[in-house]
């Protein structure tokens, strides 16, 4: 007869609740894994395999009961390191969906929103384009196998314990959350520079020759220029991507080297 005590119980529970509320903290804020069109089943599913595969890996555990305050504690720590890890490459995301917005802003698209999903808010066209674009090239880059090895990689650098983490890993996930508008502005500016500088002569013909129209010819002229400049350029952006992506993934390694007591 098979005989199992409470603490055996207890050690299995733990070696699968901890590392699984880490890794369900990441895919639940993750690019494309957070995405609402995955089905939530799928998200479960796919953290209880990588769980699974990342249980034979771990340390020891803390001898600590999964019902008591500890325990809690250590599973609120393992959700909150699984959540700034994903939302460390959603930065990348919102920079360039921000781009998206400034660009669209100058080119006079601003009021082509329609519903997002993801967000749920009214997004511009404009913005969900490079969204789909990041995505794509962040999928063809392997950047979702990345992020499972980091993630993997998270357990070596942060065991699971029930010591505090340290605020150095908050503070560096604010610092790089709060270069979202500087990307956006940087990635947005080529574009934004030229349409300026049209707007700006737009202005200089108007002065003189006040009988043509600038509101009837300045708004196609935008537009028709913006979109030209936006096939030519998003052609050259995967590298500027997979840059963009490298910082991401640096700044989850500054994240978890914080968190380090």
């Amino acid at each position: 007869m098979i005989s199992v005590t409470l603490d055996q119980l207890y050690a299995w529970i733990n070696a699968l609740l901890w590392p699984l509320a880490r890794i369900l903290g990441l895919l639940g804020t993750a690019p494309l894994f957070g995405e609402n069109a995955v089905p939530t089943r799928v998200k479960l599913g796919l953290g209880v395999l990588v769980a699974l595969a990342a249980v034979p890996g771990l340390g020891p555990l803390p001898d600590v009961a999964p019902a008591s305050w500890d325990g809690l504690l250590i599973l609120l720590w393992q959700v909150l390191i699984g959540i700034s890890l994903g939302l460390a490459m959603r930065v990348v995301f919102a920079a360039l969906q921000s781009a998206g917005e400034i660009i669209g802003l100058q080119m006079g698209l601003s009021f082509a929103t329609f519903f997002d999903p993801n967000t749920n808010s009214n997004t511009s066209v404009l913005s969900r384009l490079l969204n789909m674009v990041t995505l794509m090239v962040f999928i063809a880059l392997d950047g979702h196998l990345l992020l499972i090895a980091a993630l993997h990689h998270s357990f070596e650098v942060l065991p699971i314990s029930a010591q505090p983490l340290a605020q150095a890993g908050l503070g560096a996930f604010i610092d790089w959350a709060g270069q979202v508008m500087i990307l956006g502005l940087v990635m947005a500016l080529p574009l934004v520079t030229a349409l300026l500088t049209m707007n700006l002569s737009m202005g200089i013909l108007n002065r003189t020759a006040p009988q043509l129209s600038v509101f009837a010819v300045g708004f196609p002229l935008s537009l028709l220029a913006g979109l030209v400049m936006l096939t030519i350029v998003l052609p050259q952006t995967t590298p500027v991507f997979e840059r963009l992506f490298g910082q991401g993934m640096d700044a989850i390694g500054r994240i978890l080297r914080g968190y380090v007591p």
